[in-house]
């Protein structure tokens, strides 16, 4: 794993939260993204050398609104970026790690993503991203 890429934080509604991270981090948000495969928009704040993701579900049968519902707003994941996403997977899976996904898929960002399962990792929820040049539907 090379960096910290993101920190994803889950919240209700992007048109509250925006402004407060715009006044918290003293940063405007550069992009928003709006994310079909995984049910979330996004809007993305760089802070140095990592980012802040905030997601907002975009149903009540989404993955960030069960989150929510569960847990509130807040810390819902740290990504970490990898050179090479499948040999970083495979390696994981050796070391006992369960992922929450076999085959990288598309995320927000132009990544490739997979995600370990949290109770692997002390509660956590890790996700492992790749940046890719390639448009993701050409990848195999």
């Amino acid at each position: 794993m090379e960096k910290i890429e993101h920190i994803g934080i889950a919240v209700k509604s992007l048109a509250v939260s925006i402004p407060l991270f715009e006044k918290l981090l003293n940063s405007q948000c550069y992009k928003t993204e709006v994310v079909e495969s995984e049910k979330v928009n996004t809007a993305f704040f760089r802070q140095g050398e990592t980012k802040i993701e905030l997601l907002e579900s975009t149903g009540p049968d989404g993955v960030i609104a069960k989150f929510i519902e569960k847990k509130g707003e807040g810390l819902q994941h740290i990504a970490f970026e990898v050179a090479d996403i499948k040999s970083e997977m495979e390696r994981l899976k050796k070391e006992g790690f369960v992922l929450l996904n076999d085959v990288p898929k598309p995320g927000a960002d132009n990544k490739l993503i997979c995600f370990l399962h949290p109770k692997n990792t002390n509660g956590v929820l890790i996700e492992l991203c790749q940046s890719i040049s390639t448009p993701p539907e050409e990848i195999k």
